[in-house]
């Protein structure tokens, strides 16, 4: 029984500890050198709840066009009511069978926990409160906001040339779940890919971010 409680107590100390040294470490460890050039940035939110995030880029003539794509599935990205797309990746079977936490089921919690298939989410909202607690918004550059925009649509598999729609698979009118890159776990989640969508655009983060809370913290101690 000791040496059970030993080993219990062993884990939980390691798995604190990574935590904590993937919030307090940063990555990139160094601050990459910034310009001085003076250009138009672009405003990108990072949308936050207990358990997961997304990011959002505002729709503007030009996003518009770089995402219209998404239209044929369902997206709105032309509607002149759409300010921000809204993009996350996750696991396939929580993100499917889970639309509000009264769905929740023992399977795609397991399948979360162990190894799932990803996929993309995407919907678009209007005005967003930028002030609110659970919003980290970022000003970037030309050439980060590309950085960003071209690994989110790295992120989504493609059928010749084709984005991968799952039927039937939206939350409500407006959104859509389409095939993506990569596998799910639990150690690297939607809330890992968010932080390297983010560090592709050069903002900084912890070196390893499972949780919305650890991101967050990280988010602000390098940024």
């Amino acid at each position: 029984m000791k040496s059970a409680l030993r080993i219990l107590l062993i884990v939980v100390a390691v798995v604190v500890s990574l935590v904590a040294a993937g919030t307090f470490v940063p990555r990139p460890l160094f601050a990459p050198e910034t310009s001085d050039a003076v250009a138009q940035t672009r405003r990108v939110l990072v949308l936050s709840n207990p358990i997961h995030t997304d990011i959002a880029i505002p729709l503007d003539e030009e996003t518009r066009a770089d995402y219209a794509f998404l239209g044929a599935s369902g997206i709105p990205v032309a509607d002149p009511a759409a300010e921000w797309l809204v993009i996350g990746w996750g696991g396939r079977a929580f993100y499917l069978e889970t639309p509000t936490w009264g769905e929740l089921k023992p399977m795609p919690v397991f399948r979360a926990l162990t190894i799932d298939q990803s996929v993309m989410h995407v919907d678009v909202a209007g005005s967003i409160d930028e002030t609110h607690s659970a919003i980290r918004f970022f000003d970037l550059q030309p050439v980060e906001f590309r950085n960003l925009s071209d690994f989110i649509q790295a992120s989504f598999v493609r059928d010749g040339g084709e984005v991968v729609v799952i039927p039937g698979a939206g939350y409500g009118a407006y959104d859509q779940f389409f095939e993506a890159h990569g596998r799910f776990n639990a150690f690297l989640g939607c809330n890992t890919w968010t932080a390297r969508a983010l560090r592709s655009a050069g903002i900084r983060t912890g070196w390893w971010n499972p949780l919305p809370q650890t991101l967050g913290m990280s988010l602000d101690l390098f940024n």
